[in-house]
């Protein structure tokens, strides 16, 4: 496995405890506390350290996207001799002053989209683009936090000749989710994919069988198993932010590679749309 990946992967280790059980947290926490230990370790001498059996280790590593243990083995060495100095990603300290503070958020930031790059299958983008483009209408979902990247690609996507709906409140949200049909689509937008009215609001997309696309930052989340199509959003955050402020830049980078894709799949009639807009836009500015 290329070390990109294999970045990408630990980035989702990185992401909380929510997704591994004790036995699995315990390995999570013994190959984040040191990497070059956990490289060197064969599948014996990490059994015999965290004293959790081989066959376990076996199972986690597949889980979090390796075919064998030497792959995982061999993805965390080439990790380390590539790993960027900590400093450019550790966390806030109190000692930290404010040019400090501002180079880590920042450094966080390109974090998060190198990794959500690394991490996006040119195959799931060109299945979600030809989903978007043939659906009769796109529906973009987020609550919270997600909702401000739900409502960013539906002013984006106004601008092709895309059929698009999105609302902030979620009770409308639910209503319009309700309403979509088996020839449309929706995009569902959720950090941790586990949010209870979110679910609720993919359970009805499910019962009325539209199809959907997930953009959260849990391979393993309730969301992601219920999508049809996965698009993961990765970042090491660092400490005193409540919301995963890195992982919301990489959602709304991917929904700007989306509409840029989508615009590049049909350019005619979404220069026509742009057009269209810019002319009514520009005509109002005038009338002032």
């Amino acid at each position: 496995m290329k070390e990109s990946q294999a970045r990408a992967i630990l980035a989702q280790l990185s992401q909380g405890p929510n997704n591994y059980n004790q036995t699995e947290s315990k390995l999570v926490s013994y190959i984040k506390e040191d990497l070059d230990q956990a490289a060197s370790d064969t599948i014996q001498s990490m059994a015999e350290k965290t004293k959790v059996s081989t066959a376990s280790i076996s199972r986690f590593v597949k889980k979090i996207g390796f075919s064998s243990y030497r792959d995982f083995s061999m993805a965390l060495a080439s990790y380390k001799q590539k790993e960027a100095p900590l400093d450019l990603f550790g966390e806030i300290s109190d000692d930290d002053n404010t040019k400090a503070i501002a180079k880590k958020v920042f450094s966080g930031a390109q974090n998060a989209l190198m990794m959500t790059s690394d991490a996006l299958p040119s195959e799931s983008l060109d299945k979600a683009l030809n989903w978007i483009v043939s659906a009769k209408r796109v529906g973009f979902f987020g609550i919270g936090g997600s909702s401000i990247v739900a409502f960013n690609a539906y002013h984006k996507f106004l601008r092709t000749p895309i059929d698009v709906i999105s609302h902030p409140d979620y009770d409308i949200q639910l209503m319009q989710a309700v309403k979509l049909t088996p020839q449309d689509l929706a995009v569902v937008i959720s950090h941790s994919g586990r949010n209870d009215d979110t679910l609720f609001l993919a359970q009805k997309l499910k019962e009325h069988q539209v199809p959907f696309i997930a953009i959260t930052s849990f391979a393993d989340s309730p969301l992601a198993k219920m999508a049809d199509i996965v698009l993961l959003s990765l970042a090491e955050e660092v400490n005193y932010r409540s919301e995963s402020m890195s992982s919301l830049i990489a959602q709304l980078t991917i929904v700007d590679t989306l509409f840029t894709l989508a615009g590049s799949k049909l350019p005619k009639a979404t220069q026509a749309v742009v057009d269209t807009m810019r002319d009514v836009i520009e005509g109002t500015r005038r009338d002032r």
